[in-house]
């Protein structure tokens, strides 16, 4: 093992704890996030089930309140972004003459990015819904007590950090519609957020048995808590069930790539990090397992772009600050090891 790569483990170690941590704690983190006015919602919209882009279309973005805060028409490629965003929940709307009108909540409470994909649906005379899945449609199904209850527990959640009066509304919906399997996995939520851990795989395994295993966000938040007490094998089991459910899932994807880095599976880890940055170009920590995954394949040259990106998208927190002092002793560590191996060569 060469004296470079032995080094740089020495200062990814150091620096790993003060780079952004997984998901659990990114949710705790939320307050942080919140209060920044640069995060986004990007996506792609196409026509159907398949990869034809919905070009020209307009996409609206409202606010918690309803009112249209932004919009934009997609890219030929069908694509959407809305930069510089608070905290809080929005709503996509795309409403396109001939199609079935689709609307998206999204949360940026806890998380620095949101990106999703959005399919037009052609109308077929039926009554439209404002659904655009399977799971929008099943909460849609649910008693409207309960999706207050639920929209309630969310904003006091991810919004006014009150996780025990949230943890009452998600319990509430949940007593009112037994049934709703994504309020289920909020209680999960609510519960990590009170540092309740065993508590909330309890939730999170519910809510996928009330959905039939259909429910991606509750296998990745129990891959996740499987991962975060080092069972990889059996995390990356429920993590990659996830990403099975829903491939568009960034968050997924990245702690699938977690789970194959610590089963030394570098190749595919890198294949989940990829798709993680190209669904959350924005999201630092996705940077931080990219820097891992290059740390561990001694690539060196896309180690010190990982770090370059992390830095561009915090560059002013004390992780931040110290990954820019990281990245210096990286270009000197190469500088050395390539004065190094030209003073060996010399005659």
């Amino acid at each position: 093992m060469s004296r470079l790569y032995i080094g740089l483990v020495v200062l990814f170690s150091f620096a790993a704890c003060l780079l952004l941590p997984p998901r659990v704690s990114a949710l705790r983190l939320g307050g942080s996030l919140s209060s920044s006015n640069n995060l986004t919602i990007s996506g792609n919209v196409y026509y159907g089930d398949g990869n034809q882009a919905a070009a020209h279309v307009l996409v609206q973005l409202q606010d918690a309140a309803g009112e249209t805060r932004l919009q934009e028409e997609t890219t030929d490629s069908g694509g959407f972004e809305f930069q510089r965003l608070g905290g809080g929940t929005y709503t996509l709307l795309v409403d396109v003459q001939g199609y079935q009108r689709v609307t998206a909540t999204l949360n940026l409470s806890y998380m620095p990015e949101k990106s999703v994909v959005v399919r037009l649906r052609a109308l077929t005379g039926e009554k439209e819904t404002a659904a655009a899945t399977s799971v929008s449609a099943h909460e849609l199904s649910m008693r409207e007590t309960a999706r207050e209850r639920m929209s309630a527990g969310k904003k006091k959640l991810y919004t006014e950090k009150n996780a025990q009066g949230a943890l009452e509304d998600f319990q509430s919906a949940l007593a009112a519609a037994p049934g709703y399997y994504e309020a289920c996995y909020q209680v999960g939520m609510a519960y990590l957020s009170l540092g309740r851990r065993d508590d909330a795989e309890a939730s999170f395994r519910k809510s996928i048995e009330l959905s039939g295993d259909r429910y991606s966000e509750a296998e990745v938040g129990l891959g996740t808590l499987m991962l975060d007490r080092r069972d990889f094998a059996q995390g990356e089991k429920a993590v990659r069930r996830g990403v099975e459910l829903n491939p568009d899932y960034w968050l997924g994807q990245y702690e699938l790539g977690r789970a194959l880095l610590n089963l030394d599976k570098f190749a595919e880890a890198l294949q989940a990090a990829d798709r993680a940055k190209s669904l959350a170009p924005s999201a630092a920590i996705v940077y931080r397992l990219l820097s891992n995954i290059h740390l561990r394949q001694k690539n060196y040259p896309a180690l010190l772009a990982d770090i370059d990106s992390y830095i561009k998208l915090d560059p002013d927190s004390a992780a931040g600050i110290r990954a820019k002092q990281l990245r210096e002793q990286v270009i000197q560590k190469l500088d050395t090891a390539e004065a190094t191996t030209a003073a060996e060569k010399t005659p």
